[in-house]
């Protein structure tokens, strides 16, 4: 059975015959009950994400409603991946340079200790193992970025509730902890900054790069700190979910990663493809264009389904299977072009560490009746049960 429509598919048990019928349509399909465009082939998909018409945020709207004038805003409205132009180009390449020279072997091993930990002395299961997988890649994240161990569940939990803003779905109360924890995370950034200026230190680095791309933003720059925090809370803990629901469900799969680093790494790229954790995003049409031989105006709003480009057959061969070891694979949930995430081998090296120390504690796999997914218009995270 198909999802209802195409916002409520990350969240269906099983979206992908669905995205499947959608790539072998036309390129671009009008959804009016939604009032968007749908983009779902990985041609149609490149096309809107490589057309500079197609802006990341509307003109009229730079920063959501529901959060102008808080902490919140504040933060949403310097992310680089909210932002085209002038105010994207130098603090992306900035964010770039710092990211590709990061130590992941280290940032792996760290991972795995911090996992371990969170873990406690009871095994994981239920709501505890949800927030698990939630916790430790932020905590991972904002270890490589210079926090001390005994702050991160505290770091955790202010991004988590900074998060919880990004969703139309957010509730009021959500809207107002999202603006207190930005401001906590704001803080505790700028005191970092002020207090490690150590040449080797992570903040050192990135305002070492910030520089040298000319970038002198200081209040844009703590910012997008806060932003390597949130992208990585649901970004990463859908890759860590997904892999541990394949874990469950791909026959044999636990067998042949065993204890090898690199297939658990393998293992997570292909999640990265074949179920991943953001499925969709948008496109704002800043002025008159045309995409796929479709004629959009300025306005219009196309929502491309990044899940599905991953699964068209002309992307990727025998999309529906599980190929541990894929040659060429083409994973479109990164993006493409200017807003191409920088952080995928960082989320994908934090992934693999936290599932390879969760079965290395003994971890009993999650049962296939054992988790349903959270309700959401873009990401895709399983919810665990007891």
């Amino acid at each position: 059975m198909h999802p209802e429509h195409i916002l409520a598919a990350p969240s269906h048990p099983n979206p992908y015959p669905y995205y499947a019928a959608l790539v072998a349509g036309p390129p671009l399909v009008f959804d009016a009950p939604r009032k968007l465009w749908v983009a779902a082939s990985a041609a149609a998909v490149n096309a809107v994400l490589g057309n500079p018409a197609c802006r990341v945020r509307p003109a009229a709207e730079p920063v959501p409603q529901a959060i102008v004038g808080s902490a919140a805003g504040e933060v949403f409205g310097q992310l680089v991946r909210m932002n085209d132009g002038i105010r994207h180009d130098a603090p992306k390449l900035a964010l770039q340079r710092f990211l590709a020279a990061l130590d992941l072997d280290r940032v792996g091993a760290r991972t795995r200790l911090i996992a371990a930990k969170a873990m406690g002395d009871e095994a994981l299961r239920g709501a505890a193992l949800s927030q698990w997988v939630f916790d430790v890649p932020v905590m991972a994240v904002a270890d490589a970025l210079g926090f001390a161990e005994a702050e991160l569940p505290r770091v955790a939990g202010w991004t988590r509730d900074f998060v919880a803003c990004l969703s139309p779905l957010s509730t009021p109360e959500q809207l107002a902890a999202a603006g207190d924890a930005a401001a906590a995370l704001l803080a505790r950034f700028s005191a970092l900054v002020q207090a490690d200026a150590s040449p080797g230190s992570a903040v050192a680095r990135i305002q070492q790069e910030a520089h040298e791309a000319g970038w002198h933003d200081v209040a844009a720059l703590l910012a997008n700190l806060v932003g390597l925090l949130s992208q990585t809370c649901e970004a990463t803990a859908g890759l860590v979910g997904n892999s541990l629901v394949a874990l469950a469900t791909q026959a044999g799969l636990a067998e042949t990663v065993g204890h090898d680093q690199e297939r658990f790494l393998q293992m997570v790229n292909e999640i990265s493809r074949h179920d991943p954790s953001i499925h969709n995003t948008r496109r704002f049409v800043a002025e008159a264009t045309e995409v796929a031989g479709v004629s959009l105006q300025a306005g219009d709003v196309v929502l491309v389904v990044l899940a599905a480009a991953g699964r068209d057959p002309l992307c990727n061969p025998q999309p529906e299977r599980f190929v541990l070891d894929r040659a060429d694979r083409h994973v479109p949930g990164f993006g493409r072009g200017a807003h191409q995430c920088p952080g995928q081998a960082l989320a994908c090296n934090v992934a693999a560490a936290a599932v390879r120390a969760l079965l290395e504690s003994g971890m009993r796999l999650p049962a296939p009746a054992s988790w349903h997914y959270r309700p959401s218009m873009n990401a895709r995270i399983p919810v665990f049960s007891d």
